[in-house]
């Protein structure tokens, strides 16, 4: 009898301390469905990271920037943040055809452009007035528009995406290189077009080598070119060798000396990147900035080389939103009309 009776103490006590146990794992333990939710999540943040994107919205031609974006949105599962530059008239404009599309669901900063940074800074050139405003200078102050990031993303108005933008943002910068652009020379696909239409792929077509300021820079009149309507900027290299500074510094000698112009192949704002970024920029996949889409009404790529490529670039005089122009079918797909009924696109038959 006392055997048993010790026996029935010891089972009391195992089903207490069982008891205690479970209670403990209940009070204590995450349930795995939710522990499987919080690991998801967490991954899911460290994922995360932001690409920022910098974007002008230019009043006239608002209808480009927003096909840029959605191409852009519609074919990446990053997460990307638009910051959208603009002038102040512009603003309301740009912001009220976002909010009333699908664009909606979009992350974005509107940021106003101050104009006044570029006082006494542009020479005024007749010929191509539109290569002028303010906004084509947006790229040269990216430190004073974007400020909590490390690496940016530029991109012209009149480009549509069709890859994935986080390829772009993974382009790898060398050492001490603030940006990565794609070279004129880069991709023997384009060479024929350059040549049929009489474009200048080098820093002939953008300098007068007959001031004594071009000559003294000792660059060669026959070194490569490229275009700065697409580039991966490194923020902290940027600030550290004073780029802003540098390129305001060749602006005022301009203004001074006319060593560049508009009625050169590339304009005002690409020939003081070609002189503050010679030998000192790393390469992006030259498939990620197809170029000279706008540069001739009549000449086309062949379909094939499109469909192969990530972005389209109609840099040159005739825009896809315009008439004429070529490969409109590429750009207009990612167009989405303007609720307010301002902007337009221009067809034969309108």
């Amino acid at each position: 009898m006392a055997l048993l009776k010790k026996v029935n103490q010891i089972l009391l006590v195992l089903l207490v301390l069982t008891v205690c146990v479970i209670l403990y794992n209940k009070v204590h333990r995450v349930p795995s469905t939710l522990k499987n939710e919080t690991a998801h999540l967490e991954n899911g943040e460290e994922m995360e990271e932001e690409i920022p994107v910098v974007i002008c919205a230019a009043a006239g031609r608002m209808g480009a920037v927003i096909a840029a974006i959605n191409s852009i949105y519609s074919n990446t599962d990053a997460n990307v943040l638009f910051y959208i530059v603009g002038l102040k008239n512009s603003i309301p404009h740009i912001r009220q055809w976002i909010e009333n599309s699908k664009l909606r669901e979009i992350n974005f900063k509107i940021v106003e452009f101050n104009p006044m940074v570029l006082k006494g800074k542009i020479r005024h050139d007749a010929s191509r007035p539109e290569l002028l405003q303010p906004l084509n200078f947006v790229r040269f102050y990216l430190p004073l528009l974007i400020q909590k990031h490390e690496k940016v993303i530029y991109l012209d108005d009149d480009v549509i995406v069709q890859g994935d933008i986080q390829e772009l943002y993974n382009t790898k910068l060398a050492p001490g290189h603030a940006a990565a652009l794609s070279d004129d020379c880069d991709l023997p696909s384009t060479h024929e077009m350059v040549r049929s239409v009489g474009m200048q792929n080098t820093y002939m077509g953008f300098l007068d080598y007959r001031k004594q300021t071009v000559r003294d820079l000792g660059i060669s009149p026959s070194t490569c070119s490229f275009n700065p309507g697409v580039f991966v900027a490194n923020m902290t290299e940027w600030k550290h060798q004073r780029i802003t500074k540098q390129l305001e510094k060749w602006m005022q000698k301009n203004v001074e000396e006319n060593l560049y112009s508009s009625t050169l192949a590339g304009g005002v704002a690409t020939s003081p990147m070609l002189i503050v970024f010679h030998e000192k920029y790393s390469a992006i996949n030259p498939l990620w900035h197809i170029r000279h889409l706008g540069w001739s009404p009549d000449t086309r790529y062949s379909e094939h080389f499109l469909q192969d490529a990530k972005l389209l670039h109609w840099n040159g005089r005739y825009k896809p939103w315009d008439y004429p122009s070529v490969h409109t079918d590429l750009w207009e797909k990612w167009f989405i009309p303007d609720p307010s009924g301002k902007f337009k696109l221009i067809r034969p038959d309108t």
